[in-house]
């Protein structure tokens, strides 16, 4: 039985101010709650299903039946973020620790600056984790990560990539020497034809004014995906081009 109070907590927690207050987020669907309740980083709060999902998971939910909560298609509409409700919600708590700059020294890391869309930030996690990129960091300004659009578009990455919400300077001043930190640009050094360095940032900007003067000052290497002589388009959506310059970065050989 859901009480109020606990629709009313449930509800809150698809507000950023109530996620940073209570430190929870809202993780909703089959397959993405079999992925939390597997996972290791984040405690899991509090699940809500459908009991014929609770029947058909009864494995995987055995360690969690003390935080287990049945409820009915009316009550589980009630608490969900998706337009069609699947069969189960759970709320699962925020990390104790955060990806530090350290990672810069031997890997490459996302930094997002501004990016707005909630799949856009969802698809870059997915990118990060199908490339191994270990984390993801994100300027202040950007769409919160434990948004349920976020969460959901991530497809189950955001259990497997770090991410932190911190500014450029911030993060890189800790490390002597800086590392490299590359930025998606118009008018920079062709890709595929660049020398590219094996750890540091690589920067993705806003989908409408790319990446800010205060950040852009900070690269150290400006490069572009060339458009094709026959090609129109504009620009490259955001998702799009960090997904082909992260390929390119971990498989260097494209180089030329």
């Amino acid at each position: 039985m859901l009480s109020q109070n606990q629709h009313k907590f449930i509800h809150a927690l698809q507000v950023k101010k109530y996620r940073q207050k209570y430190r929870n987020f809202i993780v909703e669907g089959a397959k993405m709650v079999a992925e939390l309740l597997l996972q290791q980083r984040f405690a899991v709060v509090s699940v809500w299903g459908l009991e014929r999902w609770a029947a058909d998971h009864a494995a995987l939910l055995q360690p969690f039946l003390q935080n287990f909560n049945p409820v009915t298609e009316i009550e589980l509409r009630k608490i969900s973020a998706l337009s069609t409700p699947n069969s189960v919600l759970a709320v699962a708590q925020w990390p104790d620790e955060w990806p530090d700059s350290s990672l810069l020294q031997s890997d490459i890391c996302f930094y997002l600056d501004g990016i707005q869309d909630p799949g856009n930030l969802g698809a870059i996690l997915r990118i990060a984790d199908w490339f191994g990129f270990p984390a993801v960091f994100c300027s202040p300004d950007c769409v919160d990560v434990f948004s349920p659009k976020v969460v959901q578009a991530t497809m189950g990455a955001i259990f497997r990539v770090t991410t932190r919400e911190i500014t450029l300077p911030e993060l890189l001043a800790p490390l002597s020497p800086v590392p490299p930190v590359m930025g998606a640009v118009l008018g920079g050094s062709d890709i595929f034809k660049t020398a590219l360095p094996a750890n540091g940032l690589l920067v993705i900007g806003n989908e409408g004014r790319g990446i800010s003067p205060a950040v852009e000052q900070l690269l150290s290497q400006r490069l572009t995906i060339p458009r094709h002589p026959a090609g129109g388009a504009e620009s490259l959506n955001a998702a799009v081009a960090a997904g082909i310059m992260a390929a390119v970065l971990r498989n260097p050989g494209f180089t030329t």
